[in-house]
């Protein structure tokens, strides 16, 4: 049998392509930190399909949650489909889908509301409207880029992610919010998200900062993340719109499927429906 002994040399390859596919950073850095995890516990062992069970089991014996068990299997999956190791792949372990998302992950308006402000009072004027541009437009954190002076002048900014492009409308008032940060951060043109040195805010920076905030904020650390302004745009708009096939085009879903995740009610919501049903007599 071919012995099959992952190295760093093959990695590197993997990483590579996942750039040349224009896969997100976000999604990248996490591939590439699950496999790279894999690689150390396989301590240069030939991978198997046994082997690959034997580490899943492992992480469930971590107590790791089902999701994270497999994601860290999509990572590997992914990265023998690029090898040709196709029989090394795993199963997925078998998820039901809850119908609702757990409140300890739910980030409320009211909670946004005081993130926003704190950053405001610690005198975070940069932070404050990346939260506010994120959660009024439910752009991806790694799309802040797009977000430019000339955008902010059009009132609209076009967005391209996998070869696809998508316009997105910001609001009048983000817009003039966006305009006059970057009047007196002397930027004249181009990306307005930026560090003190000139380059592109990014999102290890941003998501530190956020969970700085949550202290202060009373927020739990759990709900502060970049993706759940996302989320918490996606529920905002649905309520307003109830056009979910409107709604998977600003967020750039190429399936309805995806966007119905983002609309889960919260575990409080959805026992206040049952309460309302009056089936208990």
């Amino acid at each position: 049998m071919e012995q099959r002994i992952l190295n760093s040399g093959q990695i590197e390859q993997y990483r590579r392509w996942l750039h040349a596919e224009e896969r997100s950073a976000a999604t990248l850095e996490k591939y590439l930190r699950d496999i790279r995890r894999f690689a150390a516990w396989q301590g240069g062992r030939s991978v198997t399909r046994e082997g690959v069970t034997a580490w899943k089991e492992k992480l469930l014996s971590e107590r790791k949650s089902a999701a994270t068990v497999n994601a860290a299997l999509s990572a590997l999956n992914s990265l023998f489909r690029f090898l040709d190791w196709n029989d090394c792949r795993a199963r997925f372990l078998k998820i039901q889908k809850s119908a609702f998302r757990e409140p300890a992950r739910e980030l409320t308006r009211a909670e946004y509301s005081r993130l926003v402000s704190t950053a405001r009072g610690q005198g975070k004027a940069q932070l404050a409207l990346v939260l506010e541009t994120i959660c009024a437009t439910g752009i991806r954190v790694s799309e802040l880029r797009y977000i430019t002076v000339e955008a902010a002048r059009r009132g609209t900014a076009e967005i391209r992610l996998k070869g696809k492009f998508r316009a997105i409308l910001l609001p009048a008032k983000l817009c003039r919010k966006l305009l006059k940060y970057a009047g007196k951060a002397e930027t004249a043109s181009g990306e307005i998200f930026l560090t003190r040195s000139g380059k592109p805010l990014n999102r290890r920076q941003i998501w530190a900062q956020m969970k700085a905030l949550c202290a202060l904020a009373r927020v739990e650390p759990g709900k502060v993340f970049p993706h759940n302004l996302r989320h918490l745009f996606a529920t905002a708009f649905y309520r307003a719109t109830k056009d979910i096939a409107k709604l998977a085009d600003v967020l750039g879903h190429s399936s309805v499927e995806t966007t119905r995740i983002y609309l889960k009610t919260s575990g409080m919501e959805h026992r206040r429906h049952l309460e309302q049903l009056g089936l208990i007599l």
